[in-house]
């Protein structure tokens, strides 16, 4: 590691609450656990090596994800509103991952975190798996499709972060999503026009339990109203 960086950028490739997030694995006890760890220890591990730095870095800027917030269907969510606790696997995990970077008060760097929701690419990600059904004129909303989807273009995310690094007025929790709230539903039909195809065929709840279990089928059936205020910066 630098000894003297500007920035260090706890930046972790998948997000907290994203649809493309563990694509593929075994959704065991073991897998969750270094899940958990990984995301903690290495976050800590960070806090450490600034703390013993004779020149830390300005800025420290963190991932996390609006799974920090309770899933809602009819709930408004903010920057100042509570979240975490041990609702499921991800509050408990976005809430410890942020408590896991927070420097002591006598510190002279600068922290802000940032929730991101699910980021949307034209490749890779969440829109590279729905890609092939869509085109086949296979997709459809999961479940109810009435869960709302917080999202985020991922130059948009890039934006914040470097928003973040430049302007030492941010600090603190900055909601990385859209401004507009839309549902699961509403998605699926805008991919679908995008694409010039059909969206018939919804994925019913019982069938994600059944492949992926009820907590992993959770981070697709359930979702937050989350929006940004950017009352810093």
């Amino acid at each position: 590691m630098d000894s003297n960086p500007d920035t260090i950028k706890d930046l972790l490739r998948r997000g907290v609450n994203s649809y493309q997030t563990y694509r593929g694995l075994t959704w065991t006890p073991g897998f969750q656990q270094n899940v958990y760890a990984s995301r903690i220890n290495t976050t800590q591990m960070l806090v450490n090596e600034i703390q013993k730095m004779n020149e830390p870095p300005k800025v420290f800027g963190v991932i996390s994800g609006v799974g920090y917030y309770k899933p809602s269907e009819t709930e408004t969510y903010t920057e100042e509103s509570v979240g975490g606790g041990n609702h499921d696997f991800f509050t408990k995990l976005a809430a410890d991952w942020e408590e896991a970077s927070t420097l002591p008060p006598t510190s002279r760097v600068r922290r802000f975190i940032v929730r991101s929701g699910v980021v949307i690419g034209r490749s890779g990600g969440m829109i590279n798996q729905l890609y092939l059904p869509f085109y086949f004129g296979l997709g459809g909303p999961i479940g109810s499709g009435n869960q709302p989807m917080p999202w985020i273009h991922i130059e948009d995310i890039a934006g914040i972060f470097v928003h973040g690094i430049q302007s030492e007025n941010v600090h603190g929790v900055l909601n990385g999503v859209s401004p507009q709230i839309i549902t699961n539903k509403e998605f699926t039909k805008a991919l679908a026009r995008a694409m010039w195809r059909p969206a018939f065929f919804p994925l019913p709840a019982f069938v994600l339990k059944l492949a992926f279990g009820d907590e992993r089928a959770s981070m697709m059936l359930e979702g937050q109203k989350v929006v940004k205020g950017f009352r810093n910066g």
